[in-house]
């Protein structure tokens, strides 16, 4: 895999040294580009790196007489501008940051530095799409679910008929009968005046008394 990294003539240990690093630094998902490496006229031992990825950009420097490696790096959204400067030997690489700090690395090989600028240009467009992306995902109004209607369902109201009781029957009235008077009192009286007037004995009111009750 690192192979494809010596395509432009680069420094082979260097380039071992930069990608052994970087597969210990680089998380999931994030892709090694290109990676551009220093050469100085005359002595070149300890050559600068230059990583371009698809979320930044690298620059790696070698410590303590080679022995060990240090690096800065700046994610794309964090830079403002990259450049190409061609001189008589080599070029200059430098990237700007939007805060306004600077980097860059000199004596790289013309061919490596224009395809530094060529890769750094298609990110810095990618993560100009990718926030061009998210800012209309988050100005987008929310989906909202349909409100429930309110309203309620309208309905006929019937007026109940009224019950309109029919007129009384206009019923004859029998006739009422006039009570005769009573005939065992009608008796009694007439006994009691015939023994008031003395036209009777005791004895006969008496007993002829009896005989009325007896018909009750």
């Amino acid at each position: 895999m690192m192979d494809k990294f010596l395509s432009d003539q680069q420094d082979q240990k260097a380039v071992e040294k930069v990608y052994s690093r970087l597969v210990e630094l680089l998380p999931p998902g994030e892709e090694t580009l290109y990676i551009a490496t220093q050469k100085k006229p005359l002595v070149n031992l300890l050559p600068d790196c230059v990583v371009v990825t698809n979320r930044r950009i690298l620059f790696f420097t070698p410590a303590n007489l080679g022995l060990s490696i240090k690096f800065i790096d700046f994610v794309w959204k964090d830079i403002a501008d990259v450049n190409v400067k061609e001189e008589i030997i080599g070029a200059v690489f430098s990237a700007r940051t939007v805060k306004g700090a600077e980097m860059g690395v000199d004596y790289l090989p013309k061919v490596q530095a224009r395809k530094l600028y060529q890769y750094a240009q298609e990110c810095k467009e990618n993560e100009r799409r990718r926030e061009l992306k998210l800012r209309e995902e988050q100005t987008k109004p929310p989906v909202s679910a349909p409100k429930p209607t309110t309203e309620q369902p309208v309905f006929q109201h019937q007026t109940a008929p009224v019950f309109t009781p029919p007129p009384p029957v206009q019923t004859a009235s029998a006739p009422v009968k006039e009570e005769k008077p009573d005939e065992l009192t009608e008796k009694l009286k007439k006994l009691k005046m015939l023994f008031d007037n003395g036209l009777i004995s005791q004895e006969e009111y008496n007993q002829k008394k009896m005989e009325l009750l007896s018909e009750l």
